[in-house]
């Protein structure tokens, strides 16, 4: 297979939404209404530290769901970026947190909520 210079959409769609948001969870589902269990895990993680986050619901098109994959070289969803930078998925989000690394790299970037208690 070789690699030509098309435009690739999906992946600049993508970009966009990592660039423009500081902090993207791609997920199955919304955050309202998550579709799996992991998506909705990583959904409470954020609002029990009161991060503001966009959701983006993978399961809207299949050519999103393996773009996010490949974009990020990460085989599962969800999938966290914060200020343009890939953080993981919900076992990633709830270990960190567990640890206190989420809070302080939310924290850092400048994205953490007020309702959050340290």
């Amino acid at each position: 297979m070789t690699e030509t210079p098309v435009a690739d959409p999906i992946r600049d769609f993508i970009a966009q939404a990592v660039e423009q948001n500081p902090v993207v969870l791609f997920m199955k589902g919304t955050p309202d209404s998550p579709r799996c269990g992991f998506s909705s895990l990583a959904v409470q993680i954020l609002d029990h530290l009161a991060v503001d986050f966009v959701g983006v619901d993978v399961l809207q098109d299949e050519a999103l769901r393996q773009g996010i994959k490949e974009f990020s070289d990460w085989p599962t969803i969800p999938q966290l970026y914060v200020k343009g930078e890939f953080v993981g998925g919900s076992d990633i989000l709830r270990e960190m947190l567990q640890a206190g690394e989420l809070q302080t790299l939310m924290a850092e970037k400048g994205v953490l909520g007020t309702a959050a208690g340290a």
